[in-house]
């Protein structure tokens, strides 16, 4: 029994393992001689069956060169830089060619890894005019290169239950073809929902703006929630062998329902904090006057006087409004 079927039936990962093909251009060779071999052994036949007026096996032996060249021509193929094909005979799994170049292989080799059905009403086939269900054909070919996903925005509730939308970006790429190919029905699409999955699970985690804990939030700590949501598509991913390079938020707000309300709350929000520091500064102020106004004895104030002397200039250095003032022409207490 084969080990790689035994492996997979039992529910393990798929184990990648190297395949083997020959080189292209000695295989067009050889397959382009067979060809004219052929041709050439037909010909011969009925030139001498002809001339001897005697059947020759020359004539049943040529067309089944040629038959032989034009299958074993079908096993050429190419592989780009980054790209990958699995080998697969008859349901068996034979290996992976992850080298560039031109090459030759068992021509039964699967063009296709199978197919898979999408959803959708059925559509009509061009080639056989019949109504089919909608699906797409897996290609042998995998890619290695590095790929963005952009994923849709969506909406969810956030640690403090705020309904919020969110967007992010996946850098991803297959680490090892065996399994992206054989351990999920279709690695691209599993990708994508499970980015989706663990976007939804990491913005539950955090809130949006700051909470009273001071703790992180997806506006102000965009590192930190990158690295959690890299982390937690990595260990999803991992059955499709696929590795997350980076993984970002592109869009973050409130839902349209309380954009308004939480809007109104920011506001507030900066308003008070502008508030407090606009009352530190007066203070310090007010202090630097009184302290300056003692130390060169300008004037002496007692307590009821410093009372109105504070509270005049908190006046007039928290005011939203220029102060007007009021310039007393009499004596100090009048």
């Amino acid at each position: 029994m084969n080990p790689s079927l035994t492996h997979t039936a039992s529910g393990g990962p798929t184990a990648e393992k190297d395949g083997q093909a020959f080189s292209g251009w000695l295989m067009l060779t050889v397959n382009l001689g067979l060809l004219l071999g052929g041709i050439v052994l037909f010909i011969t036949g009925i030139a001498h069956a002809a001339k001897t007026d005697d059947f020759s096996w020359l004539i049943l032996l040529g067309p089944f060169v040629v038959l032989l060249a034009i299958i074993l021509l079908c096993g050429h193929f190419t592989l780009q830089p980054n790209e990958a094909r699995v080998m697969i005979l008859f349901g068996d799994y034979h290996g992976s060619i992850r080298t560039s170049g031109f090459f030759w292989a068992n021509p039964f080799y699967s063009r296709n890894r199978g197919r898979i059905e999408l959803t959708g009403p059925n559509q009509k086939n061009p080639r056989t005019g019949q109504m089919e269900s909608p699906h797409r054909v897996l290609s042998s070919k995998i890619s290695l290169r590095t790929r963005n996903f952009n994923s849709e925005r969506i909406k969810v509730n956030d640690r403090r239950g705020n309904p919020v939308e969110l967007a992010a970006v996946v850098v991803w790429r297959v680490a090892d073809t065996a399994r992206a190919a054989f351990d999920v029905d279709d690695y691209e699409s599993y990708v994508q929902i499970q980015s989706e999955s663990a976007l939804r699970h990491i913005a539950s985690l955090y809130s949006y703006d700051h909470s009273e804990e001071d703790e992180p939030t997806l506006r102000d700590s965009a590192d930190e929630v990158a690295a959690a949501l890299r982390n937690e598509l990595q260990v999803r991913l991992e059955k499709a062998s696929v590795t997350v390079d980076e993984a970002r938020l592109t869009h973050l707000a409130y839902a349209p329902e309380i954009a308004q309300a939480m809007l109104r709350r920011q506001q507030a929000e900066a308003v008070i904090a502008a508030r407090q520091k606009i009352v530190h500064g007066a203070v310090s102020m007010v202090d630097m006057a009184l302290r300056e106004l003692q130390e060169k004895s300008v004037v002496e104030l007692d307590a009821e006087r410093k009372a109105a002397m504070v509270s005049n200039l908190l006046v007039v250095l928290c005011a939203e409004s220029e102060a007007t003032p009021v310039i007393n022409t009499g004596t100090l207490y009048h």
